[in-house]
């Protein structure tokens, strides 16, 4: 295995597909909602190295390597600038991307994520910090083991954040994400790329050079369906990095359901469409 696994959604003529860039332990099916709210568009939904049925690709992880790997899909994919999404992990990869390859980026689309995260009170530094506990529920299921497929479906519907919104989507997502008897992602690639969303020089080198439009969506809630990723009025204090920011603020929506539900992924769809 060589490549990212990419879900394709759309009519397979149209030219320059959006890409969509799942977060830290998700994979490509997460995009489904928002793929359905723009069905004249091609999206391609690769699975990061480290997660889903990329998971046999090999280390080292890290922003730098899935901007890489994306960049040579986007190549092998006709290397035309387009629209590019990213959620949570994703929308920093995204941002990786466009610094590594700005040819290949017409627009960005930050879904809830993309710009540095605080760290926790206490913390000094990106070193210090527990990804694992910091990301609840997403991360702890990563030592699991489940019976079937019912058993992670369980588990799911128990999350705190789908409590009001499971759907097809969601059991379809996670019946993809189960690998044998465990999830897919590897808890190695969501240490290493947890570690780099707290802006590090390189980074912070990255938002000041864009150049093209970049939209960030910022959820009011977040993992668990309660703090928020990005508290109100963060976000437009990044405009001294990026001053083309575009801020848009998604009501009754938390970090998942900006994706899933329908109210989030209409905002999404839109906002990738945008002239």
């Amino acid at each position: 295995m060589s490549e990212l696994a990419v879900t394709t959604y759309g009519p397979a003529a149209e030219s320059a597909a959006v890409l969509a860039v799942h977060g830290i332990t998700a994979n490509g099916r997460s995009w489904r909602t928002v793929a359905e709210r723009m069905p004249e568009r091609r999206l391609l939904a690769p699975d990061l190295r480290g997660r889903g049925r990329s998971n046999r690709l090999p280390a080292p992880y890290g922003l730098r390597t899935h901007a890489a790997d994306l960049a040579a899909l986007l190549d092998a994919d006709g290397g035309e600038p387009r629209t590019v999404l990213g959620h949570s992990m994703g929308a920093f990869v995204v941002v990786a991307l466009a610094d590594l390859r700005p040819d290949l980026v017409e627009r960005l689309v930050l879904v809830d994520g993309g710009l540095p995260l605080s760290l926790p009170a206490g913390i000094r530094s990106a070193e210090d910090l527990d990804i694992a506990t910091l990301l609840g529920p997403a991360a702890e299921r990563l030592g699991m083991h489940f019976a079937d497929d019912e058993g992670y479906l369980d588990f799911w519907r128990r999350h705190p954040a789908f409590a009001r919104d499971w759907s097809d989507a969601v059991a379809e997502y996670a019946r993809y994400d189960l690998d044998g008897t465990r999830a897919s992602t590897l808890a190695d690639a969501m240490i290493a790329d947890g570690a780099e969303l707290y802006g590090a020089d390189w980074y912070l080198d990255a938002l000041r050079g864009l150049r093209m439009p970049v939209t960030v969506l910022r959820a009011p809630r977040g993992l668990t369906d309660a703090e928020p990723l990005y508290a109100p009025g963060v976000l437009d204090g990044f405009r001294t990095l990026v001053p083309q920011l575009d801020v848009v603020e998604v009501e009754d929506v938390n970090h998942y359901t900006i994706l899933f539900a329908e109210r989030g992924a209409s905002r999404v769809a839109a906002a990738a469409s945008a002239p």
